[in-house]
């Protein structure tokens, strides 16, 4: 078995990277704050060299606390390049909430967008190329933005963790309302009948993906400030749990995976229709949607988050 060190310092460890040729703009839609692997999440995005990220914006409510977290985590891995911007809904907070306390929002040295839709219409809509609009929540931003402005949909690429087409939470036979669906399903609804290029990871793939053994240890043990900053989040999170053994189930690394590449996922192109219940039901009349259903090879995906997270 490689030992911990092995995994975060040889290359031969890992799958190999794809080599990026032109940064792919990107906006990260989050709802970060809630479930911990949004923040495995960003600090996979922040991480990897394929992109541009033009925006982080959060969602689905607390907006000042999930702002805060995104622009603490970006100042303290010294990518204040990247703006960010305050999503609408009641205040409140989470499971990360001390890791922001005292945080003041108008010391991030970079952009931060009051109206965090206004931000995606304009980043979108300004931009000379296509961006991907990558989204690891519910998606109320995302159709208020399409209310806003419909063109967007024109000017972007949607990647997303959503839905449960086959298999359920844990791997189980049967599939599940999943929650970024099920808690918003009119918003699902405009963002899967919306004229975009779609890419989704559900729990078919999502769901499967855990770190432990040495791939965690070799995070744990990493000092790099994205993982440093990721493992204290972790700790606040788990209140008290352990989490030197393993991770959480880690839905949302997938989809910035997805935004960049696809050889490790089977992907079907497939009728998907959004019910009033939050399920993401195969229906050859609705509009198709590309799908990530199975893996090729989940152990390469585990070495390259590794790698991401620890770089």
């Amino acid at each position: 078995m490689l030992t911990a060190f092995a995994l975060a310092s040889s290359s031969c460890a890992f799958a190999a990277e794809p080599a990026p040729v032109k940064k792919i703009p990107i906006i990260l839609d989050t709802d970060i704050g809630d479930d911990i692997d949004d923040t495995w999440a960003l600090a996979m995005l922040v991480n990897s060299p394929e992109f541009d990220i033009r925006l982080v914006v959060g969602d689905f409510g607390k907006p000042t606390y999930r702002a805060s977290l995104i622009a603490k985590f970006l100042q303290t891995v010294g990518r204040t390049d990247i703006p960010v911007g305050i999503g609408p809904g009641k205040e409140g907070g989470g499971g990360q909430s001390k890791w922001v306390e005292g945080y003041d929002l108008k010391s991030y040295p970079g952009k931060v967008h009051e109206d965090g839709v206004q931000a995606i219409v304009d980043t979108i809509m300004n931009s000379p190329e296509p961006i991907v609009l990558l989204c690891i929540g519910p998606l109320p931003n995302v159709a208020e933005a399409l209310k806003r402005e419909p063109k967007i949909a024109e000017k972007a690429r949607f990647v997303g963790m959503h839905g449960s087409v086959r298999l359920g939470y844990g791997g189980k036979k049967t599939p599940d309302a999943e929650w970024n669906v099920r808690i918003d399903p009119q918003s699902c609804q405009a963002a899967f009948t919306a004229s975009w290029d779609m890419l989704v990871t559900p729990l078919d793939t999502c769901g499967l993906v855990v770190l432990d053994g040495a791939r965690y240890k070799a995070v744990y043990e990493c000092r790099t400030p994205a993982a440093a900053a990721l493992i204290e989040n972790y700790r606040l999170w788990s209140n008290g749990k352990p989490v030197d053994q393993r991770s959480s189930v880690l839905f949302d690394c997938v989809a910035v995976y997805l935004a960049f590449a696809t050889d490790l996922v089977e992907i079907e192109e497939l009728g998907i229709r959004v019910t009033d219940q939050g399920h993401t039901v195969i229906d050859p009349q609705a509009k198709k949607v590309k799908v990530a259903t199975r893996w090729k090879d989940l152990d390469a995906f585990k070495d390259l988050l590794v790698k991401r997270i620890c770089r």
